[in-house]
């Protein structure tokens, strides 16, 4: 389209002043124009940079058309320093680096205008300015759809931003906009992004989707206020806040996001009141980092899509929950880390698939008046320096209500747990805690659970219809129980007994099979045991042992070799080349500092846990069990032998079995060297309700406090590894060093045949070993290859056709007897490739 003309008309004081005048170009009508003046422009495609300096009105002959086209070749097509009016345009730079619209000054009212662009920014607002813009559109895939910096500011209003090659909106150096009702998607960067101190963005009934970076995106003291806004199907976080960011949600809604709902770190702090949160790939809440805070009000948190917590809390961070909604999620609130903290209160937490409340390294939960329904555990105090406290809570429908463990000590008070399928409360592994005035109704276990070892007390306590008993003390001497009752009779377990009760505990002892405490009130009235002496309501069974507990008998210790002796098995192991120079580098590094500390000297920390990977049949515990040798050839280890375990042999049927079996085989390998061949199957990919989790926490602590006693290798497929170290970063910190172990070649499978041969006293005939080569290169690779044991599988199926050959010689003679010719070898399995 040809340029048209521009019909100006100059307004005055005085009708009889007023005039029209035509121009040829805009550029003449506006140096010709004065303020108030008006420009109609006729439509056209006008390939000129405009610049607007006074307060006039310019405007297409149909704003809802777009027939005027502002298109110049190159630099800014227009720009704004007065308080004008622009109506009707379509505005089209093509130079990427600089803005299709600038407004740099006044208060300007830009209204229907479609920005088509391939420019730095869409629009952009700087200095002084305070436009308002209405109803604009900015289509701008080179750059930011629209930037407020410089301590600008404005009003959007009805504006969408249809695609931006970076953010949809962009605040910066101190910009300070208000969005109404806009629309901003398809953006490369963030949807809107505020960074910077003084930065700051409202907005109000706005919609962010489908755009490439996160939805909200406020960084570096900035602050925004969103209200009746809505993000979703963001490519990553809803909502990202870092570094000192402030940002309140009223309101809102995010759903469908692939990560984090919304994302927090490094003492940002976030406030929500009203907000909904749901389907959300990985946490709905995500807190990280001291002084990092959200305050969360009347919100929900729901439906998630992964396999992760709703909210987390770590490093030392602090949320509050009031009046919340969490429901249809794996696990609900986890809170981690010394100095982390949730506070929790009038809250439903309900349809939990694993966790609803998670308390572990030294961090602590406090929930009050809050309702727990359909959880697998309710909450869970998991470690030394865990606690908080629980009260007027109510848990229904658990598989169980509270489990405290490993020296965690939360006060549980006024809570009652209704229906769970294993236990009320349940105590376990050094676990401690206070139970103050709690419930348990209808369990189809016990009531109270508390195993040995555990400093626990019970006050005003009460189980009503529990299936296997009230309660259940594995040592009742070490809890303290006060006026607590069962619907069977009271309880009590002191937690110092008096000379008379420590003399008649071998005889309390020979009762443990006595079904309730009524049969011991019967015997003490007929003498046999004395009126003083008191106990729980069901006297447990005896039960397994558990650290602490006398060790069981060790098979007599084999004369170490030395560890000349031990490498020269490992170097003769066929291939495996680069493992050696590991294992040599690892061995180096501890007999140095070895011998460094007997010369006084500093030695360097060498962890010596490792992380094997590759094919089975690679060598793997054979190398596991070398290493253990080495290492007590050296001193390090007090035996240096192999304990090998599974998945199978860690993680229990029931809660609080994994942590037992984990520590029994663990305690089985202390000296030596503890191999948990296919590790990955501790942390499932489709984990569920899975215990697998509890066995890896429990191995970790257990490196960590007896980080000198055993050795732990973790084996398995290398890709299969990686994934379990990625998703437990506690558990790849704790390894040195990661060895691969690569499948076999040809060669080596030969020469492993020709060790099997020597070794069993056959040999191969001319041409056996080319026929051997040949078979194994041609053999297929797949996941059922076996490496090394392919090769002594080969072996075998040699020494079976050999035998089914020579059993019909009538006369064999020592070479009929030992030689594996290339017929005795075993057909070729069928594989892509292979007839």
């Amino acid at each position: 389209m040809a340029q048209g003309t521009v019909q100006v008309t100059h307004t005055g004081t005085s009708r009889w002043r007023r005039r029209t005048d035509e121009y040829t170009s805009l550029t003449a009508a506006l140096e010709a124009a004065g303020d108030g003046d008006v420009l109609t422009v006729a439509p056209g495609t006008y390939r000129e940079n405009l610049v607007i300096e006074r307060a006039v009105v310019l405007r297409g002959p149909d704003p809802s058309l777009g027939s005027v086209r502002i298109a110049p070749a190159d630099g800014v097509p227009l720009t704004v320093r007065a308080s004008a009016t622009v109506q009707g345009l379509q505005v089209e730079g093509q130079d990427t680096t600089a803005p299709a619209v600038l407004i740099e000054d006044g208060t300007p009212e830009l209204t229907d205008l479609r920005i088509a662009t391939r420019s730095a920014s869409g629009v952009e607002v700087r200095g002084s300015a305070r436009p308002t813009v209405r109803r604009c559109v900015v289509d701008n895939p080179a750059g930011a759809g629209i930037a407020v910096v410089d301590g600008a500011g404005g009003v959007f209003e009805e504006c969408e931003v249809v695609a931006a090659g970076q953010a949809g909106v962009s605040v910066r150096d101190g910009g300070h906009p208000r969005l109404d009702r806009c629309r901003i998607h398809h953006a490369s960067g963030a949807g809107l992004a505020v960074t910077g101190e003084g930065s700051t963005l409202e907005a109000v009934g706005c919609e962010v989707y489908e755009v490439r970076g996160a939805g909200v995106q406020i960084a570096a003291r900035a602050t925004a206020h969103l209200t009746d806004s809505v993000v979703h199907r963001t490519s990553s976080d809803g909502v990202t806040l870092d570094t000192d960011a402030v940002l309140t949600l009223s309101d809102c809604d995010i759903h469908d996001v692939p990560e984090n709902a919304i994302d927090l770190r490094s003492r940002s702090v976030l406030t929500l009141t009203r907000c909904t949160v749901s389907r959300f790939g990985r946490n709905g809440l995500s807190v990280w980092d001291p002084g990092t805070r959200v305050d969360a009000h009347q919100c929900g948190i729901q439906e998630s899509t992964g396999d992760y917590p709703a909210v987390w809390i770590s490093d030392g961070a602090t949320a509050v929950l009031e009046g919340c909604r969490v429901r249809d999620v794996p696990d609900a609130l986890f809170v981690l880390d010394r100095g982390s903290r949730v506070d929790v209160v009038d809250s439903d937490l309900f349809r939990i698939r694993n966790t609803a409340v998670s308390v572990s390294d030294g961090a602590t939960a406090q929930l009050d008046d809050c309702r727990i329904k359909e959880a697998a555990t309710g909450a869970w105090f998991r470690d030394h320096g865990s606690g908080g406290t629980l009260g007027g809570c109510s848990i229904d429908g658990a598989q169980t209500g509270v489990i405290v463990t490993k020296g965690a000590d939360p006060v549980i008070e006024r809570c009652t747990v209704t229906a769970p399928a294993e236990a009320g409360f349940y105590v376990s592994a050094d676990g401690r805690g206070t139970f103050r005035g709690c419930r348990v109704l209808d369990s189809e276990g016990y009531g109270f659970h508390v195993m040995d070892g555990c400093r626990t007390t019970l006050t005003r306590c009460r189980a009503e219809r529990c299936a296997r008993g009230g309660y259940e003390f594995a040592e009742p001497a070490l809890v303290v129980v006060e006026n607590s009752t069962s619907d069977e009779s009271p309880v009590t377990a002191p937690a110092e007994r008096t000379a008379v009760e420590r003399s008649t505990a071998d005889v309390l002892d020979s009762l443990a099979s006595l079904d309730s405490f009524a049969s011991l009130t019967r015997l003490g009235a007929l003498g046999t045991v004395p009126p003083p002496v008191t106990a729980p309501a069901v006297l447990p069974a005896p039960a397994p042992a558990l650290p602490g507990s006398p060790a069981r008998p060790q098979p007599a210790a084999v004369p170490p070799r030395g560890s000349d002796a031990v490498l020269g098995e490992l170097d003769a192991l066929v291939g495996l080349e680069s493992v050696k120079r590991e294992v040599r580098s690892l061995i180096n590094m501890i007999e140095v500092g070895r011998r460094r500390q007997e010369a006084g000297l500093k030695a360097a920390s060498v962890r010596r846990h490792l992380v094997f990977t590759g094919s089975p049949g690679t060598g793997k515990t054979t190398v596991a069990r070398l290493y253990g040798e080495i290492l007590a050839a050296l001193g390090v280890l007090e035996r240096g032998h192999l304990v090998e375990v599974s998945r199978v042999d860690l993680v229990g049927e029931h809660i609080g079995s994994t942590a037992i079996r984990t520590q029994e085989s663990f305690d089985r390998a202390r000296g030596g060297v503890l191999f948990i061949d296919e590790a990955y199957a501790l942390s499932p990919e489709d984990s569920g309700r899975d215990f697998g989790k509890e066995a890896i926490d429990t191995l970790v602590k257990l490196m960590e406090d007896h980080r000198d006693a055993v050795v732990v290798i973790v084996a398995g497929y290398t890709a299969e590894m990686e994934r379990f170290l990625s998703v437990n970063p506690g558990v790849a910190s704790r390894f040195s060093r990661t060895i691969t172990f690569q499948d076999y070649q040809a060669g080596e499978l030969l020469r492993i045949v020709e060790q099997q041969a020597q070794e069993h006293e056959y040999r191969l005939a001319d041409g056996t070993g080319e026929a051997l080569l040949k078979y194994f290169t041609a053999l297929p690779k797949g996941a059922a290859f076996g490496n090394g044991r392919t090769a002594r599988q080969t072996f075998e199926s040699m020494v079976e056709r050999h035998a089914g050959r020579v059993s019909e010689l009538t006369d064999a003679d020592t070479d009929d007897l030992s030689l594996l010719y290339p017929e005795d070898l075993p057909e070729l399995p069928e594989g892509p490739g292979l007839r």
